[in-house]
């Protein structure tokens, strides 16, 4: 069984108090590896050798900086097939979905921040006669970033890359749940030969090393993504020592379908919306709101599409979903679709555990659950399921349509299906949501940013924004 191990001042070590944390694959409910159980002690130490290598660190060009992170970034290329195999082994997920989606955008981020940080530029204000202002960022020092189980490295790497690019050194803390792709890109690290102490990676529960890193008065700024029951913790934990806070939290995503749009590519989009990496993605569109001319349609269509997806062992070709992270969120998936049949709600499809053959047979695997006739204020309608479960619900306006997509406490994403342009334009500025998809989801331009509002998140990731939020402006005013 193999040891996953801290990487703490370019040194590899166990948990200083001798603790260990069973590793297990999803798919087969087996334990294949272990990590340390960190604790206060650990992440002190870390986040020691990430302050005694800061000066040096931020104290580079950052040109020399573009160069370790790009070299890292080749790396994930040359061994973009081994990391996607371990994260399936790690996470559930299928290993050609890692293949097209986690590893690439892990290389991905990598470069865009190591090239971005060389044409980030500065202001400056004159005021003609009197004086000069203009304002330069400066890293923060050590920043603490704390990442999901969800996509592992892809969003491992982009707290990371933007934290690295603009001079700070990094405390990072990826999920006890799916450690291997952190450990085996520490691994990538030291081969790319970036310095001591610049990154160090603590492996342990969000209990221990979590809330050792977000309450250490050294480390001014956390970046954190998972649920919003752990962000309003984190919050509560930071604010009184006035830390900068980046929290990306959960989801209720609606997706909405319009009677004028293109039905077969709205079909197909929203299955892929809905069951993508196990519907384990924040932003997947969990309540699907169809225009009643044309639902019944629409409900048809979506069935006969969703049962044609293959849940199956991730190693395989023809395995469009894998296994659930845990057994623990297994049974909350399945504690839903019992709530959602309690509240009313109809399994038009799916609804149950599945049961595979041979090395998956106690693996943690689920059938796309399509749930209509629920009212929009259900719990199942309300709360965070992360999973493969979609309600599917009619309006009647497109009023009503807005009305309902904004009636929960959640604003990450959304998406909806038009042909008419004005109406794409008036629905998307209605909508609370911090990023809307027009005949489309999920596309990505990396120099954009992220985040969501209401209890869906506080700042931006991605783009600039994530290289402002790990600086710290400071403004010069020189008298002429």
């Amino acid at each position: 069984m193999a040891d996953i191990l801290n990487y703490i001042n370019g040194q590899w070590k166990a948990s200083d108090s001798g603790d260990w944390i069973d590793n297990v694959e999803p798919a087969t409910g087996q334990v294949y590896s272990r990590l340390p159980d960190s604790n206060t002690g650990d992440i002190n130490e870390a986040v020691n050798a990430a302050q005694a290598a800061f000066p040096s660190w931020a104290g580079m060009t950052p040109e020399r900086r573009s160069e370790f992170m790009l070299r890292i970034a080749d790396l994930i290329d040359r061994d973009l097939e081994m990391l996607a195999q371990a994260e399936s082994k790690d996470n559930g997920k299928t290993v050609k979905l890692a293949m097209k989606v986690d590893i690439p955008r892990a290389s991905a981020n990598m470069r865009f921040y190591a090239t971005a940080i060389r044409h980030y530029a500065s202001e400056a204000h004159v005021t003609a006669g009197e004086m000069v202002n203009y304002t330069v960022r400066s890293p923060h020092g050590v920043a603490g970033c704390i990442s999901p189980w969800n996509l592992p490295l892809y969003l491992f790497t982009w707290k990371i890359a933007p934290a690295l690019a603009a001079g700070n050194c990094v405390v990072a803390k990826p999920s006890e749940l799916t450690p291997m792709t952190a450990y085996l890109f520490c691994k990538l690290c030291e081969e790319a030969g970036l310095p001591a102490g610049v990154l160090n990676v603590v492996h342990g529960t969000g209990k221990r090393a979590g809330q050792a890193l977000v309450a250490h008065p050294k480390v001014p700024v956390i970046s954190f993504t998972g649920g919003t029951v752990t962000g309003r913790h984190i919050s509560g934990v930071a604010a009184p020592m006035f830390k900068k806070l980046s929290l990306e939290l959960g989801g209720k995503n609606p997706n909405i379908v319009f009677a004028d749009c293109n039905l077969e590519e709205a079909v197909s989009k929203s299955v892929e919306s809905s069951f993508a990496n196990q519907g384990e993605i924040c932003l997947c569109g969990s309540r699907i709101m169809v225009e009643e001319s044309i639902y019944d349609n629409f409900v048809d269509q979506f069935v006969e599409k969703a049962n044609k997806l293959r849940v199956g062992d991730p190693t395989e070709e023809t395995s469009h979903m894998g296994a659930l992270v845990s057994e623990a969120h297994l049974e909350k998936v399945m504690g839903y679709v019992k709530l959602a049949k309690e509240e009313g709600g109809k399994i038009a499809s799916g609804g149950d555990r599945v049961k595979l053959p041979g090395r998956c047979a106690a693996g943690y695997f689920h059938e796309p659950t399509i749930i209509t006739g629920l009212d929009m204020h259900c719990r199942t309608n309300q709360e965070e399921i992360f999973g493969p479960v979609v309600t599917i619900t009619s309006f009647k306006s497109e009023e009503s349509a807005v009305a309902m997509a904004n009636e929960t406490a959640y604003g990450l994403s959304a998406t909806l299906w038009t042909e008419n342009l004005k109406r794409a334009h008036r629905v998307a500025h209605a909508l609370h949501s911090g990023i809307v998809w027009v005949n489309c989801w999920l596309l990505r331009d990396l120099r954009t940013p992220f985040g969501g509002t209401k209890q869906s998140g506080v700042g931006r990731e991605g783009g600039w924004d994530a290289l402002d939020f790990f600086t710290e402006p400071k403004n010069i005013c020189i008298k002429l």
